[in-house]
């Protein structure tokens, strides 16, 4: 029997590539987003120079209030920005606007002082405003109801694909059972009106999920573990 360096790949594994090296892509590694930017930190705070978003126009959340209908940071807050349906004037403060109304206006909303939010609906596409996702602070995806998972694509697109870091908010139906996997992907601001879903968040009934086994881009390999083991960033 010649050593076991002399003999050949069986014929099943000729052309097969090899298996990748230490530090590469291997199996179970997180997929690398193909923008040059680098991907956004998740789900906490985000510094200024993180990466794309508008930070300069910061909005800070609302007073702390029980009965307010964000949630962020642990507590319920009021509603800091002013959503704009229609052709209604800008407000003196922090505006979010529907995806259609930006594009018809880009040119006067664009120059204009007023930290703008957008909010875009499941089906909306986001290749046609990536380049003016920098101008955003605020971006909000609309949960129609509790079935429709496309908001949770856009979340990772934004904050993998364009590295978008400034607030990622959802509203419409948001509920207890999708808080865990809405962080997960992105979001770290939340319109809540269920009843249930705010008496769980106040009373701190939502239980934390720290562990997964299938990686989002925004997740680092722990360093000595097995490749496909994620904690989640903090």
């Amino acid at each position: 029997m010649p050593p076991l360096d002399e003999v050949s790949p069986s014929p099943r594994l000729r052309g097969r590539p090899a298996p990748a090296e230490a530090g590469g892509r291997g199996e179970g590694q997180p997929h690398t987003p193909t923008s040059a930017i680098t991907t956004a930190p998740h789900p906490g705070p985000l510094p200024a120079e993180a990466g794309r978003g508008d930070r300069s126009a910061l909005v800070a959340p609302g007073e702390p209030d029980p009965e307010g209908p964000i949630w962020q940071g642990g507590a319920f807050h009021r509603d800091a920005w002013t959503k704009l349906d229609g052709e209604a004037a800008l407000p003196g403060g922090p505006v979010i606007l529907p995806k259609q109304r930006w594009l018809a206006e880009r040119g006067e909303l664009a120059g204009c002082n007023t930290p703008l939010g957008l909010v875009i609906a499941p089906g909306e596409a986001l290749d046609d405003i990536a380049a003016d996702l920098p101008r955003f602070a605020l971006i909000a995806l609309a949960f129609p109801k509790f079935t429709d998972g496309r908001p949770y694509s856009l979340a990772r697109l934004l904050r993998e694909k364009h590295g978008y870091a400034g607030e990622l908010r959802a509203v419409g139906s948001v509920l207890s059972d999708q808080l865990q996997s809405m962080r997960r992907v992105g979001f770290d601001s939340f319109e809540v009106t269920h009843a249930p879903t705010r008496r769980a968040l106040a009373e701190g009934r939502i239980p934390e999920v720290a562990l997964y086994y299938q990686p989002t881009g925004t997740d680092a390999p722990p360093d000595g573990t097995r490749p496909w083991l994620r904690r989640r960033a903090d």
